[in-house]
């Protein structure tokens, strides 16, 4: 029972992580919408494939953090530094005049399989994000480092990213006649949400100073 109860929390919780318009899932709809149904889910395995082990590592990284609970002070000072420079980044990004699209050529099942794994693995926000959860649901008591609670938990992240960019490739294809937001507006979005994780990041390092 336990073991049901941490799968369907990571999934829920993945499912929440992949829910925002971002990089994958994004490019999973165009996938989808330009190439077809099939090269859209292919591209959404090849990002399953590295969420495993991101979500290993991040499971992983948390059990050791539970463990030394003196680090995490350091880890959000560096991620205060961080966010801030992500919300400058998207920030400028977003002024930025958007780029002529160009044509891309049909690319192969594999191809759209590999892409999908370089694009997930330069997206690293899944390891500290998975990491914070892990320790959360570990102190409520609804995980356990142990090789099954691990196990389990790696499985439902994997699954729950799989379902947001599964439905991300059927549902576009039913909107396609509507505008999807304009990447100016999305990345100014990305950058105020970062910019207010910056600053609930700051007020925690004041409070335990």
């Amino acid at each position: 029972m336990g073991l049901t109860i941490t799968f369907f929390l990571s999934l829920i919780i993945a499912l929440v992580g992949v829910i925002p318009p971002g990089l994958l899932n994004m490019t999973a709809a165009k996938i989808s919408l330009k190439e077809g149904y099939n090269r859209g889910l292919v591209f959404s395995v090849g990002v399953c494939v590295v969420v495993i082990f991101q979500t290993l590592i991040a499971v992983i990284f948390a059990r050791y953090l539970s463990k030394h609970p003196e680090i995490i002070k350091i880890l959000q000072r560096v991620a205060f530094v961080l966010f801030v420079l992500i919300a400058i980044y998207f920030f400028v990004l977003a002024k930025k005049k958007p780029q002529p699209k160009i044509e891309q050529t049909r690319r192969s099942k594999h191809s759209r399989f590999f892409y999908g794994m370089l694009l997930s693995a330069l997206n690293v926000f899944p390891i500290p994000y998975q990491a914070y959860m892990s320790l959360t649901l570990a102190g409520f008591g609804w995980l356990t480092f142990d090789k099954t609670g691990i196990a389990s938990y790696v499985a439902g992240a994997a699954t729950g990213t799989f379902v947001m960019l599964y439905v991300y490739v059927f549902l576009f294809e039913k909107i396609k006649s509507k505008r999807i937001k304009s990447q100016k507006n999305m990345n100014f979005s990305i950058g105020i949400i970062t910019a207010i994780i910056a600053v609930v990041t700051l007020i925690n390092i004041i409070k335990d100073l």
